[in-house]
């Protein structure tokens, strides 16, 4: 189902609310909420009061289907962030539902003032969350001034310090948010790798730029380190050791890669003594390995 189908209320025609024929067409859809009669204040109090005793399905849809209006007339301020409008409205209608759902009408509110909040707080939290591959705002303070600057940004032009201060101590932040935040407005996603298989695309792509750990001057330091661990080092370790402690060693930890040597009990009876014998004399020539090779760790 696509958005601007998705925004077409259902059993309208039951409810005598004037929609007729295909509204898959986002005018459309418009044009046919803005002919939506309006609720008076008596109605929409009866109508509430019919969904929170009753729970009257059709009484919460009629309160839905009269502040249509509402939704699309807040959507439209958010279009500046690049969105579909049809998808704003639609989380906008679900922001409305929520509100219609909460309302209480005895506290003497219009339905109009309290859906408001809860329009702009499912607005904002799908623009959020599909403005950029990373969110830019997280916190509930990062969020307010990232809507706030939005609003206050005079083009794409940077903000001149006078302008950062005055924003910074309206919204009560730091001058050094109000920067961090403009930041991450002025960038925007980039594909890190070509958007063809050219291998002459994929060279300038960002991706060939990015440095890995291994050029990292620590972890080369490391790699190094360790080569000469394995080659020089364990040579030299090897070679200080009798030829039984050798061929025992190499046997139980260097003869297969995957660790898997030759056992205790093998080894035994190879030098025609006790397995556990085999394990003291394999201690003991760990332990000198260990002593020589202290000085390459």
């Amino acid at each position: 189902m696509s958005a601007q189908t998705a925004l077409v209320p259902t059993g309208s025609r039951a409810l005598g609310l004037g929609f007729s024929g295909n509204l898959g067409n986002l005018d459309a859809y418009i044009s046919a909420v803005n002919r939506l009669p309006m609720l008076s204040q008596e109605e929409e109090v009866d109508l509430a009061t019919r969904l929170r005793d009753k729970n009257d399905l059709a009484a919460a849809q009629q309160l839905v289907m009269s502040h249509l209006r509402l939704v699309v007339s807040i959507a439209r301020g958010y279009l500046g962030y690049g969105l579909p409008h049809a998808d704003l409205i639609q989380e906008g209608n679900i922001g409305l539902m929520k509100a219609v759902k909460r309302f209480d009408p005895g506290q003497g509110v219009r339905l109009v003032s309290y859906a408001m909040h809860w329009i702009k707080a499912e607005i904002h939290e799908y623009i959020l969350k599909n403005w950029r591959l990373v969110k830019v705002a997280t916190t509930k303070a990062q969020r307010k001034l990232f809507f706030n600057l939005r609003s206050n940004k005079q083009g794409l032009d940077a903000m001149s310090p006078a302008q950062i201060d005055e924003l910074a101590k309206s919204l009560d932040v730091k001058r050094e948010e109000v920067i961090e935040m403009e930041t991450r407005l002025s960038g925007r996603d980039i594909a890190l790798e070509a958007p063809s298989d050219n291998e002459d695309d994929n060279k300038f792509a960002p991706i060939a730029y990015l440095s890995t750990d291994a050029t990292e001057p620590t972890q080369v330091l490391e790699a190094k380190a360790a080569t000469r661990l394995q080659s020089e080092g364990l040579e030299q370790a090897l070679a200080k050791l009798d030829p039984r402690s050798r061929r025992i060693v190499e046997a139980r930890w260097l003869a297969n890669d995957d660790g898997s040597g030759a056992t205790l009990h093998t080894l035994a009876e190879e030098f025609g003594v006790s397995a556990e014998r085999i394990r003291q004399i394999e201690a003991a020539a760990l332990k000198k390995m260990k002593g020589s090779l202290a000085a390459y760790l």
